[in-house]
């Protein structure tokens, strides 16, 4: 490196050691993802990433689930259960924020058939009073 005016240059004669993909897979894709690592020896070789994970969403709102790791679809097989999931109602499926609204919702749902059915009953006994 020299200076010149305060901007620093690389000489351009300097040899890059360059690389090759170690697998048949010849494009730069998201499947072929490389990393440029130095080996023990002195070598830069390239190294394949694994895919990022990007994790399991709620089925409702499609927000991220917390708790549960960001792992790839066969690694959640190498898992056990207690890691994938949970402990609640639709635990691993559902956020905690739906599941919130689906019970509120099903017990107004319930209170609502109750005041019906009172009402009904409310209906029916004058006329059998008349």
């Amino acid at each position: 490196q020299f200076t010149t005016g305060g901007l620093r240059y690389q000489p351009s004669h300097i040899m890059v050691q360059r690389l090759t993909y170690r697998r048949r897979h010849s494009y730069r894709t998201r499947s072929n993802v490389q990393r440029v690592v130095k080996t023990p020896g002195g070598k830069l070789v390239y190294q394949l990433q694994k895919k990022i994970a990007k994790g399991p969403k709620c089925g409702d709102c499609g927000a991220l689930l917390s708790g549960i790791p960001h792992l790839r679809p066969i690694e959640y097989s190498r898992i056990s259960k207690h890691h994938k999931n949970v402990t609640r109602a639709y635990g691993g499926s559902r956020c905690a924020h739906c599941v919130k609204n689906r019970i509120v919702r099903a017990f107004l749902i319930e209170e609502q058939k109750i005041v019906k059915k009172v009402l009904k009953a409310q209906k029916v006994l004058p006329k059998k009073s008349a």
